[in-house]
Order: C-alpha cells, then sequence, then structure tokens
C-alpha cells in the first residue's frame, strides 16, 4: 500500500508539471470590421393618393372613388402592374369649424375627408418623372415622398461582407504587429446588424410638380459590419 501510494503521488506530480498554465494560455483579439458597397438604383418608390373633402362622408367617399380610379387606370397605362400597387392608408374623418375658445358646447361636424393612399414601386428610375406628372394630370393632390431602391441586393450584401471581413483581417495584422504577438487562426467571426438599401425619400408637395419634372436617382449603400476574434501567441 505504501509503494501505491507513492507512485500515485509522483503520477500526480508529472501531470502537474506538463498541465498548461493560465498565463501560457494564448490570448485573443477582437477586431471589428466594416464594408460598404455602392450602386446606382434600378427602382423608384412613390407615395401618391387623392384627398378629398365634400358635406357628407358619401359624398367624399364617391369623389374620391372616382378620382383614385382615375388614378389606378393611369398607372395600368404606364405599364404599372399591379402587384406594384400597394394601399397604404385609407381614412375618414370628420372635419369641424376652426377652434373658437368662446364657444361651448359639442362641437359640429362641418364636413368630411377621405384619403386614400398607395405605394407604387416603378421598375426603372428614369419613368418616375413621368409617372409623377401623369399622376397629378389624373387627379392625385397628393404625393406625400418618392425615392430610389435597388432590387435585389443579396450580391451587393455578399460584397460587403467580405469586404467586412477583410478589413477586420486587415485591422488585426496591424493591431498584432504594434503589440510584437503573432496572429493565428480565426476563432469566431460575428456579424452585427447589416444595413441593406433603403429608398431615401424626400416629400414632394403635389402643387410643385410640374411637367417636366426632373429627378436624380444618385446611388445607393449597402454595409456590413462584423466582429472578428483572433487567437494570438507571443513569439
Amino acid at each position: 500500500m505504501r509503494r501505491l501510494s507513492t507512485s500515485v503521488a509522483a503520477l500526480a506530480l508529472a501531470l502537474v508539471a506538463v498541465a498548461p498554465t493560465d498565463a501560457a494560455a494564448p490570448g485573443t483579439l477582437s477586431v471589428s470590421g466594416q464594408g460598404e458597397v455602392r450602386a446606382a438604383p434600378d427602382q423608384a418608390v412613390l407615395s401618391t393618393g387623392v384627398t378629398t373633402t365634400a358635406p357628407t362622408a358619401a359624398a367624399a367617399l364617391s369623389e374620391n372613388a372616382a378620382k383614385m380610379n382615375a388614378v389606378f387606370a393611369t398607372l395600368k397605362r404606364l405599364g404599372v402592374p399591379d402587384k406594384s400597387i400597394q394601399t397604404s392608408n385609407f381614412m375618414v374623418s370628420p372635419q369641424y369649424p376652426p377652434y373658437n375658445a368662446n364657444e361651448t358646447g359639442v362641437q359640429k361636424i362641418v364636413g368630411y375627408q377621405v384619403s386614400n393612399q398607395v405605394s407604387v414601386t416603378l421598375d426603372d428610375p428614369k419613368k418616375l418623372g413621368p409617372t409623377l406628372d401623369a399622376l397629378v394630370a389624373a387627379g392625385s393632390n397628393q404625393i406625400n415622398s418618392v425615392g430610389f431602391a435597388i432590387r435585389d441586393s443579396a450580391g451587393l450584401m455578399a460584397k460587403a461582407r467580405a469586404a467586412a471581413v477583410a478589413d477586420a483581417i486587415a485591422r488585426a495584422h496591424t493591431y498584432a504587429a504594434a503589440a510584437g504577438v503573432t496572429l493565428g487562426p480565426i476563432l469566431s467571426i460575428q456579424e452585427a446588424e447589416s444595413e441593406g438599401p433603403r429608398p431615401m425619400y424626400s416629400v414632394v408637395g403635389a402643387a410643385r410638380v410640374a411637367a417636366p419634372t426632373p429627378t436624380a436617382p444618385g446611388e445607393q449603400s449597402v454595409s456590413a459590419n462584423v466582429t472578428v476574434v483572433f487567437s494570438l501567441s507571443t513569439p
């Protein structure tokens, strides 16, 4: 038994001698990288509609429906498919006289307002100006916003992600060289919330629209952000 105890103690000491200590464990380096890709938009997006006011809700609705039918007919004539037109807002609201602090009692309704708004996506940014002109001529008295978008951003996002990883690797090499350590293999890559192309809107009042209406699509950007963790070792 004494010999067995001595052997076990010797084995335990040997294991302690070869076990790595915390001081010898390799460190890590966490670096963030950003990537951005810009491209010309291939779609135009606009919000348009009709607002009507009449003494009764039925009259306001009837007038609004007639004008909106003309708007839909215009969009169809311009070749906009049904899938690219979507109702975004419809509202019937009572109208009251101007507020007077001296008046008492229940405020009377003097009329009704009906608003019907649609979101329209055009397959070519060059069609935006002529479409605005045609819509106003057809009776649309609300052009709430116009903007541009990229139809398929998957390819652009892939390039932005690759650029973000390359940026993180380049930064990691710079940091490692400055610190006098050796950069090891990548341990993990984590992507932060990336930003896809967004239609950049600007408000355009219907009264300001005049034919021909000039528009400028500019560029859209797709960005990606990643955090890359590398292992480190001292020379």
